[in-house]
């Protein structure tokens, strides 16, 4: 007994001593079964590769803490009698802060005594289970290491097969052809507004991306086809997910950079209690120089945002969240001679608000069905006030004061009957309240008239059901329908969706996924007024339907090694009921429009087909070491009332990225120390767009588009190459880090569009957005 205790004494101060030479600590987390939500007891966790061996067991609540795991990259094997493996490959374990994990394992449908298990490593599946095809997730590390991504889920996704940024700045995303504005942002499960700065009516994008990266937690992207749960989207989908604070330890994590100085704090409410906060705050480094009187120049853009996240577990049946999302942001700018700067041609002010509010309350009712009750509150608005010199004066030409508010409230079921059966069923209500003033010029007219004059609120009401249902070990089929109905003018939309996926093997899959989804337009678009000849107002589109598409994609997915996959897809998506100015012989739609306001008479006679094929092949980050290129070939067209195809304002035709990047330990290994590069290069086919009709321009005194030939102008190709380049550097109870990140490193100028200045009545030419440096310094304790 003596030698037992003497060697179990010896092996510990080993132990100790081998730590004692790095830096290490704490990953903790909670293992959980994926379709029911109950914690696995008694599932066991490795950490790869370390000597000696670094695990734990996880307790009653699911919950493991494995102490002194080495600071830089780690891989997690999870294995549990009757589930899957699980292999979590590459976490960042820096000396500032813990790592927090929620993990998901797949029970198996085999007898235990038939199965035969094989670690899962594939990071391109999804949370959501019910998502077989077309959909990806993303990691808040993702977001923050890719080349220009600049922290923005929106604008690291845009490397994704089959997305396509905006080559002139903005984050807004073109999804396989589709106009930005058919994307559904989602929020803790919630539908959120627009969560971007600066933003348009109707438009899903922005210059600043409202969401602070260090807010977020492993989320999904989809692209197509959705789950029967996501409704009113038409082109892809952003499910983003907070993460939970710490809630055994006070951290933070502040950031000074060029877009912005911001603050997170995260911690527990008290010692023994599980629950937690996490909280950021940001304010725009330019408007804190402006403010200082430092810097002065014309359209400083001057944005703040704050976010939080608390969790309140109660008890172990039912957990309470409560989230929250804001933002303010403002420009003004001034346009003026080109020979005599103090002669003002045109002045405009813009400004922007968004705030979100909500709780959501999952109650467990057995280990194999929970509910989650949600309530929020949102608002989002613009006002903006545009004028033109003339000579007896300014006029106004734009004077807008809209705002929107939101009531949702949801509902939704889960049920897990065995391990080949789950069923998701849920109803969701959204009011929709509104309050808009919009006068705009008439050129032809030469009055101000008033496009929209309305307060009131409205609503939308949806229902879901879906089922997976696992045949076997190789086949999966997820099916099931979403309701919709817009109460303006009560229309509806009864929407079937499936998705099936085959594994040939450990290393081939199949898939195949077919779905109806709709979109409504901004309810601006149903509100618009017409002036006529007697001044009277007319409301010639309350009772418009909405955008409707059918997408059809199959697919494959090949591994190739341990940490690298091939991924191909072909799409066809036709679009229906879409709204087109009621004119025969127009060639106005909907589908061209990415968020503005329109007062024209529309009826739901249009049409468009998108159609593609995407290809990816991408490695992990393996020894510090990560890749992905993707391939999009497509074609985007629609049909006006004038019945002729034609290619839409999205019609690029291919898009092309290589994303990379390699980290590298520099000095001595006490020093912790890490070297990191990331580099994106991007070709991208032109923008579409009416070619100007100059003459009548000035003639009228405003931009006329030639719509006799629309889109036919197609930009130049645009490419662009992306290169960060930072250190991180882990002390005993701090982590830093030092970033430049440059878009567009080589200045490339490709020409984009074109547009039409009143004030000196000439074309400009509008080129892709010019080299950026972004230089960050972040901090963490």
């Amino acid at each position: 007994m003596k030698n037992f205790l003497l060697s179990g004494a010896l092996l510990l101060l080993a132990t100790s001593l081998s730590f004692s030479q790095q830096m290490t600590q704490t990953v903790r987390g909670q293992i959980l079964d994926q379709d029911a939500k109950s914690p696995l007891i008694g599932a066991t966790v490795q950490i790869v590769g370390t000597d000696p061996i670094l695990g734990a067991v996880t307790d009653l609540d699911g919950n493991f803490r494995i102490t002194n795991v080495p600071v830089g990259r780690a891989s997690l094997f999870v294995t549990y009698i009757g589930y899957e493996d699980r292999v979590i490959p590459n976490i960042q374990v820096n000396s500032a802060k813990e790592v927090l994990l929620n993990i998901d394992l797949v029970e198996s449908i085999d007898k235990l005594d038939e199965v035969v298990v094989t670690a899962k490593k594939d990071k391109s599946e999804v949370l959501n289970e019910m998502a077989l095809v077309s959909a990806r997730s993303f990691s808040v590390e993702e977001t923050q290491r890719y080349a220009g991504a600049i922290n923005d889920p929106a604008r690291m996704v845009s490397a994704f097969a089959g997305v396509n940024g905006d080559a002139q700045g903005n984050n807004d995303i073109v999804v396989r052809g589709n106009s930005s504005k058919g994307i559904l942002w989602k929020l803790e499960g919630v539908e959120i507004p627009n969560p971007n700065h600066f933003a348009n009516e109707g438009a899903t994008g922005g210059p600043v991306n409202a969401l602070n990266s260090n807010m977020l937690d492993n989320s999904d992207f989809f692209t197509g086809a959705f789950s029967p749960e996501y409704g009113n989207a038409l082109s892809g989908v952003f499910d983003i997910k907070f993460k939970k604070g710490n809630n055994e330890q006070r951290e933070y994590t502040t950031s000074l950079g060029v877009f912005g100085v911001d603050f997170t704090a995260e911690g527990p409410f008290k010692q023994g209690y599980n629950g937690s906060y996490i909280a950021n705050y940001r304010y725009s480094s330019l408007q804190l120089l402006s403010d200082a009187g430092i810097l002065d120049f014309n359209g400083v853009p001057k944005y703040q945002d704050g976010s939080f996240n608390i969790a309140l577990p109660i008890g172990k049946k039912q957990y309470v969240t409560l989230f929250g999302l804001g933002g303010i942001s403002n420009i003004s700018q001034t346009e003026t001679d080109e020979e005599d700067e103090d002669i003002i041609l045109s002045r405009g002010d813009f400004s922007a608000r968004l705030g979100v509010a909500g709780v959501n309350y999952t109650y467990f009712v057995n280990d194999n069905v929970f509910v989650r009750n949600s309530i929020a509150l949102s608002l989002s608005g613009q006002t903006s006030n545009y004028d033109m010199n003339e000579d007896t004066g300014f006029r106004d030409v734009e004077d807008i004061d809209l705002n929107k508010n939101s009531i949702r409230v949801a509902s939704t079921l889960n049920y897990k009957l065995n391990a080949k059966n789950k069923f998701e069923t849920g109803i969701i209500y959204s009011r929709l309240g509104y309050n808009a003033k919009v006068d705009l010029y008439n050129y032809e007219n030469k009055t101000m008239d008033t496009w929209l004059d309305d307060k009131g609120n409205t609503g939308t009401f949806q229902a879901f059901g879906s089922w997976k249902l696992r045949f076997s070990e190789a086949w999966t089929m997820t099916s099931g329908v979403h309701y919709f109905l817009f109460a303006l003018n009560d229309t509806q939309s009864v929407e079937p969706r499936v998705g099936l996926k085959y594994d040939l093997n450990n290393k081939q899959a199949f898939t195949a996924g077919f779905g109806l989804h709709s979109r409504l337009e901004p309810i601006s678009a149903y509100l618009a007024k017409q002036t006529q000849e007697d001044g009277s107002l007319l409301q010639p589109n309350k009772n418009l339907r909405t955008t409707k598409a059918a997408h059809y994609v199959v697919g494959f997915n090949q591994v190739l090694n341990q940490s690298t996959h091939l991924k191909l897809e072909a799409y066809y998506q036709q679009l229906y009921d879409v709204p087109v100015e009621n004119d025969p012989s127009s060639s106005f739609s909907m589908i061209n429009s990415s968020g503005a306001f329109v007062n024209e008479s529309l009826v739901n006679e249009g049409a468009g087909r998108n159609y593609g094929l995407e290809l990816t092949l991408e490695q992990y980050l393996n020894r510090g070491f990560y890749y992905m290129s993707t391939v999009s070939l497509y074609k985007s067209l629609y049909t006006a009332q004038d019945g002729v195809e034609r290619a839409s304002a999205f019609d690029g035709n291919y898009i092309v990225n290589v994303i990379g990047g390699k980290e590298f330990k520099v000095g001595s290994i006490d020093k912790n120390r890490v070297l990191f590069v990331n580099a994106k290069a991007a070709l991208i086919g032109g923008q579409r767009y009416s070619p100007i009709d100059l003459e009548a321009s000035r003639e009228l005194g405003t931009e006329v588009r030639d719509d006799a030939n629309p889109f036919s102008v197609k930009g130049d190709d645009v490419f662009f190459v992306n290169l960060a380049i930072g250190t991180r550097k882990n002390r005993k109870k701090t982590t830093s880090e030092f970033k430049i990140d440059v878009t567009n490193v080589t200045n490339n100028q490709a020409l984009v569009n074109e547009y039409y200045v009143a004030g000196t009545g000439n074309i400009v030419k509008s080129y892709q957005l010019a080299m950026l440096p972004n230089i960050v310094y972040t901090l963490k304790f």
